[in-house]
């Protein structure tokens, strides 16, 4: 079971977030500031923080600048009152890896919640073959028969995410919200374009094929 970590100095909402995130299966626990967050992760191992910005004794940003100095790399969710872009952009500064503002929808919390986590499932599990195929996050290639390819980023993440579910099908929304973000303004179509890159470079490799699956997506199948 993935363990949350909720840092909010609003009981009522933070209550409510762990309700919310109990009844979609993970176990969570509630902390009300950036100190006893860090305090917290001390003692547990948590896969995810969700944290407000606005804390006493420790806010959001300082929370999340601590843990990237210290070399951590857990996914940060921030949500908070503040809605200017520049406050958005010191969120992503700080090392936040997502951004909501208040008022939660506490539905789309969970969808993004559920995508950070893939996303540093991905990330985390760092390599992945399919045949003899060997694709390596740490440096963005793809090997086989003693030949790499180093793909750019958003190719890459889109080959290994359809690759590590082979014959799942992922609609384009589904490919756009994990590997562009919620928050990217491309459209869909920008996935359509990653997709024929991808099969123009692989248009030779027999270990599998990228297969269209009309009006609804795109999944990877072992040849």
């Amino acid at each position: 079971m993935f363990k949350i970590l909720i840092a909010e100095d609003d009981r009522e909402l933070r209550q409510l977030f762990e309700h919310v995130l109990e009844k979609n299966g993970y176990a969570v626990k509630g902390v009300s500031n950036g100190q006893e967050a860090l305090q917290a992760l001390d003692d547990h191992y948590f896969d995810l923080i969700i944290s407000d910005i606005m804390m006493p004794v420790m806010d959001g940003y300082e929370l999340v600048q601590s843990l990237r100095q210290a070399g951590s790399s857990i996914p940060v969710l921030m949500i908070t009152a503040k809605g200017s872009f520049d406050d958005m952009r010191q969120g992503f500064l700080s090392g936040s890896d997502d951004y909501m503002v208040k008022p939660v929808n506490v539905n789309e919390m969970v969808l993004r919640v559920g995508a950070l986590m893939r996303r540093a499932q991905m990330i985390n599990e760092r390599r992945q073959t399919i045949g003899g195929t060997v694709m390596e996050c740490d440096s963005l290639t793809v090997s086989r028969n003693g030949e790499s390819m180093v793909l750019p980023q958003k190719e890459f993440m889109l080959l290994y995410k359809m690759a590590s579910f082979p014959g799942k099908i992922f609609t384009r929304q589904q490919l756009m919200d994990e590997i562009w973000g919620y928050d990217s303004d491309s459209d869909t179509h920008t996935v359509d374009v990653h997709i024929g890159r991808l099969r123009e470079r692989f248009r030779d490799n027999s270990d599998f094929r990228i297969v269209t699956m009309r009006g609804v997506g795109y999944k990877v199948v072992k040849a």
